[in-house]
């Protein structure tokens, strides 16, 4: 059944106004302390509006196929309000069985929209990541991502491979991906790459602490001091002994 973009659209436009009306002006104030773009909130808090998206997506799903689902998401992944791209992830959150390669292909696409970390870590981890797990043929886009002009591309070729890192997967891709971005000096990047690493140690962490010793003297002391946050003292100073980046 095809997807009527009118009703999509009119049901985005009812989930904007319930955020915008179900917010806290003053935690709202308080978000901008943790970005450094300029972001646009209305003051939710997390567990809140996982919640409220669930109990959406199970009143969406209702009356309507996935297909549905999905265009209503996209509606609100169009906007600037923080809260309203996160819901959208919370909408789409755990139903990577369901989607397929034209679902990641459009997944992929709402990179262009990422105007903060918030935003890009709740699609990128939640959405795409468990996609890539499921069918580890994705991860060639992560090397495409990874040589990209966009931040935040970049920064998703790390972050889309954390939940195969956490079941054992993709170690060599890993280490390709930080060849590609080692060098990088962006700031959202390294985190990203930091970030990977990190749980690549502590799932992995057998073949992970002997490839940090390889890569110790050419990686970022971002990168390596994250990579190195969840190990043993003394194997976390072992590693940064000599790093001097």
């Amino acid at each position: 059944m095809p997807t009527n973009r009118a009703s999509a659209a009119s049901a985005a436009a009812a989930i904007r106004r319930m955020l915008k009306d179900g917010g806290s002006s003053e935690h709202a104030a308080g978000m901008q302390w943790f970005f450094k773009e300029e972001t646009k909130s209305h003051g939710w808090y997390t567990a809140g509006l996982r919640r409220a998206a669930r109990q959406c997506r199970r009143e969406l799903r209702k009356e309507n196929n996935l297909e549905f689902l999905i265009a209503v998401a996209d509606q609100l992944f169009s906007g600037s309000v923080l809260e309203e791209k996160v819901f959208a992830v919370f909408l789409l959150e755990k139903l990577e069985a369901e989607f397929g390669d034209r679902e990641f292909k459009l997944f992929e696409s709402w990179l262009d929209r990422i105007s903060s970390w918030a935003d890009h870590d709740g699609l990128v981890h939640y959405v795409i990541a468990p996609m890539v797990a499921a069918k580890p043929a994705r991860v060639s886009s992560m090397f495409r991502w990874a040589k990209s002009k966009n931040r935040w591309r970049r920064r998703a070729a790390s972050v889309a491979l954390i939940r195969g890192a956490r079941s054992k997967m993709f170690f060599p891709e890993i280490g390709k991906i930080f060849d590609l971005l080692c060098s990088d000096r962006d700031d959202m990047v390294q985190k990203g790459l930091g970030w990977l690493l990190r749980e690549a140690a502590k799932y992995d962490p057998e073949r992970a602490v002997p490839y940090l010793m390889t890569i110790r003297e050419r990686a970022p002391r971002l990168v390596l001091r994250t990579a190195c946050e969840t190990l043993p003292a003394a194997v976390r100073e072992k590693i940064l002994a000599r790093s001097q980046k």
